[in-house]
């Protein structure tokens, strides 16, 4: 199967400028140098500042990426630069990507005898990977749920002994890495991880032993967690995990009165033992589905609220996990009652979508659709129902709403809007967009649709930029005034800016050694002498690089004999740092 067209517009669109810059270096100097494509999943490995090469994962289906994944640390905006460097790849490259075959595919090649041999070297090789063995095996010979009948569902329970081992181990693991001294720890992620094989029983109907698997983790956490404690290890992040898991599990089991009440002997002692707060799961057990105000909720009794007394704090979250219930046993109609009553406008909105009642989602969005988020939402819905007009006449009233999604919100509406012909919606929608979140790229686009009257809207958005004080931004700002040929713009950025800036700072010096050759000299100067006096070896490099900006902006402006003057005046001055004065006669600085 073949990747979706990756267009670079796209990788820019995702990426912020300094990934996107440094992506590129990174792929223009081969540090791509594992690319796999296995059906529907592309791995590569990238070459970054560490002995261990970057992962980085594609998952996509025939029209589109599904998600990307990069094991280093960045978190910030966007995607990092090696995912950047890898989709370059894919971009421009794409014949060099190593096509092999699927798991399935190569297991599909082996007997009975080899897939067992094959596995038995890869456990002597990997000795963890028994215990992952243990415990898909003993998922995998758990009964099957039977249908539905008259009387309750019981399911077997699988054997929790090896989820107790894995969290064990994990806990054992997270110890070694703090005695380590490591930077990341990864016992939340792994913990979580753990955590959703039970929410997947869940989602498969299989409560009871979602349960099981629920008590094997938290126990075992509440019994061990102090050995992670003395570390600093907190469990908050765990104990929502757990509490949400418990809930759905709760909500999905079939229960007998004695199961529930080990259930809530449990889920308090482990409470008060572990300082967690179990309130929802406890608060699902007492509902269950025969709590009188639900029932009658779902029967569509609209006078009646949900809730007797006092609303608790977590009450979207436990309506969020019976939608998710309701949803998954196809119980359509009670979902929208639950949503309604519930104020879930969101929910609401976009199953009446996507149950294809189109005109009842939009009569409902007047009155009841209040954020950019129920906008957005309703509006995709809307268009993978093929109602494209209705989707945009959505998106645009959320572009008026409250909410934090205005970036995509905005793009997705204008190329929509463009899709349908409708160039001015278009325009409109990505100017929303750019208020919120500068880009060069959404900049020319808007020039590219404002036509003939580009130059009173140019005029307004140089404006906001000028104005625009979001951190991050610097290099868009200046990428878009050297494009406008705003040298001035361009360096009144750029003289804010600390050396860590040092490339876009080259680029405005580039830009300016014609326009303001003082400027490049005084700055250039400054950044230099600045590492020259502190007889910084390691960044003589830099202050190198500095005094060639300063050297061509004297000899631009025909000063050759006063940079002459003022070389030689650095190299009495430094004439002791060999290293320094082995670099001036390397580099040429005449």
């Amino acid at each position: 199967m073949s990747i979706p067209t990756i267009s670079e517009f796209t990788i820019r669109r995702n990426a912020n400028a300094k990934s996107f810059q440094r992506g590129e270096a990174y792929y223009e100097s081969g540090a791509v140098n594992v690319v796999i494509q296995r059906g529907h999943r592309l791995h590569a490995e990238v070459e970054g500042n560490e002995a261990k090469s970057y992962r980085v994962s594609l998952n996509f289906d025939s029209s589109k990426l599904m998600s990307v994944n990069c094991t280093c640390a960045y978190n910030f905006d966007g995607w990092c630069k090696h995912i950047v460097a890898t989709m370059l790849v894919c971009a421009r490259q794409a014949e060099i990507i190593e096509q092999r075959p699927t798991l399935e595919q190569l297991l599909d090649r082996l007997d009975h005898v080899q897939t067992q041999r094959l596995l038995q070297e890869l456990v002597a090789e990997y000795p963890p990977l028994i215990e992952v063995i243990d415990r898909h095996v003993s998922w995998m010979t758990s009964p099957a749920p039977q249908q539905k009948t008259t009387k309750p569902v019981r399911y077997s329970a699988i054997d929790p002994a090896p989820f107790r081992r894995q969290v064990r181990q994990i806990l054992r693991n997270a110890v070694r890495y703090f005695e380590e001294g490591c930077e990341e720890d990864p016992l939340c992620e792994e913990l979580s991880s753990v955590v959703q094989t039970a929410v997947d029983f869940s989602e498969r109907g299989e409560g009871n032993n979602a349960i099981a698997i629920l008590e094997a983790i938290t126990s075992t956490c509440v019994e061990n967690w102090a050995d992670v404690a003395e570390y600093g290890a907190e469990n908050d992040e765990i104990a929502r995990e757990l509490n949400d898991a418990w809930c759905e599990a709760i909500l999905t089991a079939e229960l007998s009165l004695e199961e529930k009440v080990d259930v809530q002997v449990n889920l308090e002692a482990w409470q008060d033992e572990w300082s967690a707060d179990f309130a929802m799961s406890l608060e699902a057990l007492r509902q269950d589905w025969d709590y009188p105000p639900l029932v009658k909720v779902l029967q569509g009794v609209t006078e009646i609220a949900v809730w007797e007394g006092e609303t608790p704090d977590y009450a979207d979250d436990l309506a969020l996990i019976r939608l998710k219930i309701l949803e998954r046993q196809e119980r359509y109609q009670e979902y929208l009652y639950l949503a309604q009553a519930e104020g879930q406008n969101q929910q609401y909105l976009t199953m009446l979508g996507q149950l294809g009642r189109v005109e009842e989602a939009i009569e409902a969005a007047q009155t009841q659709m209040n954020s950019m988020e129920e906008a957005f939402a309703l509006a995709k819905t809307l268009s993978t129902q093929g109602a494209l007009q209705q989707a945009l006449n959505i998106a645009q009233s959320g572009l008026n709403l409250p909410g934090n999604c205005q970036y995509h919100l905005g793009i997705w509406t204008s190329e929509l809007a463009e899709d349908l012909g409708n160039d001015e919606a278009a325009l409109l929608a990505i100017q929303a967009a750019f208020q919120t979140k500068p880009s060069f790229f959404d900049y020319q686009k808007i020039e590219e649709l404002a036509g003939e009257n580009w130059e009173i809207i140019k005029t307004d958005l140089l404006e906001s930029i000028r104005s625009y004080e979001g951190w991050g931004t610097e290099s868009i700002r200046v990428e878009i005034f050297l494009y406008e040929e705003l040298i001035d713009d361009a360096i009144a950025i750029a003289s804010e800016l600390s050396s860590y800036y040092s490339e876009l700072i080259h680029r405005v010096m580039n830009a300016a050694i014609s326009h303001n050759p003082n400027w490049v000299i005084a700055n250039a100067r400054r950044r230099a002498e600045k590492i020259m006096d502190a007889g910084k070896a390691e960044y003589y490099n830099e202050a190198i690089e500095w005094l060639k900006k300063a050297r061509a902006a004297y000899l631009e402006s025909g000063r050759k004999a006063n940079w002459l003057s003022y070389r030689d005046e650095l190299m009495q001055t430094h004439a002791r740092k060999r290293k320094l004065m082995g670099m001036f006669n390397e580099q040429g600085m005449k």
